[in-house]
């Protein structure tokens, strides 16, 4: 009897240990599970953060290259671009003219290129101040990129850029990939303008 309830009160304290084990072993694993699956749904929402940016993008260029204005006379083209990109990100993003960019060329082969200027001796392929340029975009100044502001004509090559941050629940992932806990990132696509301003011959009333 009495090897009984020894036997008894040693399987008791037994299950306390093994108990308390468990808990302590679910505390130290614990926080990095849960960052870790945190960190999981944060790349997850990145990644479809990203996609809604790259296809809202190009619904808004595939409208921007048909010349259509606002059906709203108080919002430019410009802003309605904007709009349509935003609409696309399930408000998500919240996006201004400040974080899209949209720059005109005449070319396709100009695009992201500066200003062309008459290289000077030394010759070394950077343009020194004095040495004349073309001031393709007129702000006046010589520009790193010839790209003149706005969602152009008829026929002219548009650049259209989205720039735009996120901010990171997970500081691991803030400190790996973002700046103060704002990963930044960015979408780009270049299209050509439909030939919408010109008229059919034999539209025209000759």
């Amino acid at each position: 009897m009495r090897k009984t309830r020894f036997i008894s009160r040693l399987l008791r304290r037994f299950t306390r240990t093994e108990r308390g084990t468990a808990v302590v072993e679910f505390a130290l694993v614990a926080p990095p599970l849960f960052l870790l699956v945190i960190g999981m749904f944060e790349v997850a929402m990145l990644m479809f953060i990203n996609v809604s940016v790259e296809g809202g993008l190009k619904e808004a260029s595939r409208w921007g290259i048909t010349g259509q204005e606002p059906t709203d006379e108080d919002v430019t083209r410009e802003q309605q671009i904007v709009q349509i990109i935003e609409n696309n990100t399930f408000g998500l993003v919240q996006l201004t003219s400040d974080n899209v960019t949209m720059l005109t060329y005449d070319s396709f082969s100009d695009v992201g290129k500066p200003e062309p200027f008459v290289d000077a001796p030394p010759y070394n392929g950077i343009r020194d101040e004095g040495e004349s340029y073309t001031d393709v975009n007129g702000d006046g100044e010589y520009s790193d990129d010839q790209g003149l502001i706005g969602a152009g004509q008829f026929g002219d090559v548009v650049q259209y850029t989205v720039r735009y941050g996120w901010g990171l629940m997970t500081p691991l992932l803030g400190d790996l990939m973002g700046q103060d806990g704002v990963i930044h990132m960015s979408a780009s696509v270049v299209v050509q303008n439909e030939p919408y301003g010109f008229v059919d011959a034999d539209d025209s009333g000759d």
